[in-house]
């Protein structure tokens, strides 16, 4: 990341470079045969004959991306819900706030190209409470977009009713919930998917075969990873407005009169933004307390709806997770994904310990969640365990650092990957980079060792393909984020029902995932003690009832119950 505009260029060909070595024609290749590249590159059917019947849980910013990126050949969707009216206009019509927001969240009728709402809801059937689409016998399988507190109420809910379950990432809000999720999911024989989507980037994918299979950058020994965001005070994305609040009357009045004199080529356009506004609006007649959500007195002695707690879930504790389960979580998703890459084949590396600081230096007392996190983790490099399982040299260890901070946006967000050979740079899901030994505008390849193996060398010998996405690749356009992939997948599992036939993000990979976010959280709040906490085998065994909160897993809680 920080990188000049020549050092990305030379990084991108010595990936692509890297790339081409195994999997450039076949890449190629699987475009050619008319294959989708999700299906033919991670191995599950190019279609599932009749698509999986899905109802989605909670259609808010994220429920509405995953609509956006759902592939009707695998998935249809046949019912939503949410309690929000803002909510269900963009589930229906994508989100008109801008170009770039209707891109990412083209709607339904988009999607499956209705011309009307009302044909629309001919098709799909909206619900309020998700328990009551829990209850429709048409409903095969649930997308869970729900804030992060009723991720496992809703999933635990949904297997018991019949439904196979993709919940968003994080897994749940607690470890003792991740387990009883897992064992839910033991329990009816429901497949049970978390998205956390890098599983099902072929950029990642094709990362961890430079790293672990090919060997290109040596021994991994130092990763570093970040998110970070320009927001600011009046400027946050995860505190938008509420219904009640007067900038919006007053846009929607400004648009209204507007409209009066519109040329006809932009009274669509404005339509559709006083559609969505006056939806957005409408959400002030939610009875939010009667769904389970509270008033309270923030720091500073303001009071806080329960709207405002529903609207704004993001930033308090009971409701979400924080930096570290919103972002955090995907990123030490791809460390641990490349720390294992290190370790073979079908690996999956946990942790051993974390430190972590965090403040909220630029956000008033608005809000409970820190706006800056600082986290540095200790995993086991190869030869740190003996074949028994005991340490064998404690000093082989790879470190990793992340922060995510708000109030300055500078490097956005990926992971540098450093090897005792050479450095891989992947910025924002898209584009991935490849350098011999440090980032240097010196152009290097990708050639062979004297025993045939590939390694980086300084020598020009001419450029080879891009990676997938990129010029020459097996498809055009930016590289897929893998939630696509992800769904696909999924559907295709449920469709072909095996043992062998599981999401790459299963419980058992899910539950690490969630562990170490929801661990760097209770380092983050022990700040005077600037704790290091060690990571526990049992936390991430989802049959211990051992847990990091002290919290044993309990299936029959009274929030599960239908």
């Amino acid at each position: 990341m920080n990188l000049t505009e020549s050092q990305k260029q030379i990084g991108k060909e010595n990936f692509a470079d890297a790339v081409a070595i195994t999997r450039r024609d076949f890449l190629a290749g699987a475009t050619a045969a008319g294959a989708g590249l999700g299906a033919v590159y991670f191995g599950y059917g190019r279609s599932v004959g009749d698509p999986l019947r899905v109802g989605v849980l909670g259609t808010g910013d994220e429920g509405s991306v995953l609509i956006g990126a759902h592939n009707p050949d695998y998935l249809n969707v046949v019912a939503i819900a949410d309690i929000r009216p803002y909510n269900v206009f963009r589930a229906f019509h994508g989100d008109v706030s801008s170009a770039s927001a209707n891109t990412a969240r083209p709607g339904l009728m988009a999607k499956y190209k209705w011309s009307t709402e009302d044909a629309a809801r001919e098709k799909v059937r909206v619900f309020a409470a998700y328990e009551d689409l829990l209850a429709d016998p048409d409903v095969e399988a649930v997308i869970i977009a729900l804030p992060l507190h009723l991720h496992a109420e809703a999933s635990i809910k949904a297997m018991r009713a019949g439904k196979h379950v993709l919940t968003e990432k994080l897994m749940a809000h607690s470890v003792h919930e991740c387990k009883e999720m897992g064992r839910v999911a033991r329990e009816t024989g429901k497949i049970l998917a978390t998205g956390h989507q890098r599983h099902y980037s072929v950029l990642y994918d094709d990362a961890v075969h430079t790293i672990g299979t090919a060997r290109l950058i040596g021994d991994l020994h130092s990763l570093r990873a970040q998110w970070h965001r320009g927001n600011l005070p009046g400027k946050d994305s995860w505190k938008p407005p509420l219904p009640d609040d007067d900038k919006l009357a007053k846009q929607l009045a400004g648009w209204q009169k507007d409209l009066a004199d519109a040329k006809p080529a932009d009274v669509d356009g404005l339509v559709k933004k006083i559609a969505q506004l006056e939806a957005q609006i409408s959400d002030k007649m939610i009875d939010a307390e009667k769904h389970g959500y509270t008033r309270i007195s923030l720091p500073d002695g303001t009071p806080r709806s329960p709207l405002e707690e529903l609207i704004r879930w993001r930033l308090w504790n009971r409701t979400g997770g924080g930096l570290m389960a919103e972002l955090g979580s995907h990123q030490l998703d791809a460390a641990g994904i490349f720390v294992s890459a290190m370790h073979g084949p079908g690996k999956k590396v946990k942790p051993l310990t974390v430190t972590a600081v965090g403040n909220r230096s630029l956000f008033p007392a608005d809000r409970e969640i820190d706006d800056h996190v600082y986290c540095m983790y200790e995993y086991p490099a190869p030869g740190y365990f003996d074949e028994q399982g005991g340490v064998a040299d404690p000093n082989k260890k790879i470190v990793v650092t992340y922060s995510s901070i708000n109030g300055n946006g500078f490097g956005e967000y990926g992971e540098v990957v450093m090897g005792t050979k050479g450095t891989l740079v992947l910025e924002r899901e898209q584009d991935v980079m490849l350098y011999k030994d440090s980032a240097k505008d010196t152009r290097v390849t990708v050639a062979k060792a004297k025993d045939g193996t590939p390694t980086l060398d300084t020598t020009e010998s001419g450029g080879g393909g891009y990676a997938a996405g990129g010029k020459g690749g097996a498809s055009a356009g930016p590289p897929s984020r893998g939630y696509t992939e992800e769904m696909e997948h999924w559907a295709w599992c449920i469709r072909n029902p095996s043992p062998e036939h599981q999401p790459r993000c299963k419980p058992e990979v899910a539950i690490a995932d969630a562990v170490i976010a929801l661990v760097s959280n209770i380092a983050l709040a022990n700040p005077t003690t600037q704790a290091r906490i060690e990571f526990q085998p049992e936390w991430f065994d989802i049959a211990s009832d051992e847990t990091p909160e002290g919290v044993k897993p309990d299936v029959a809680r009274t929030a599960y119950r239908a």
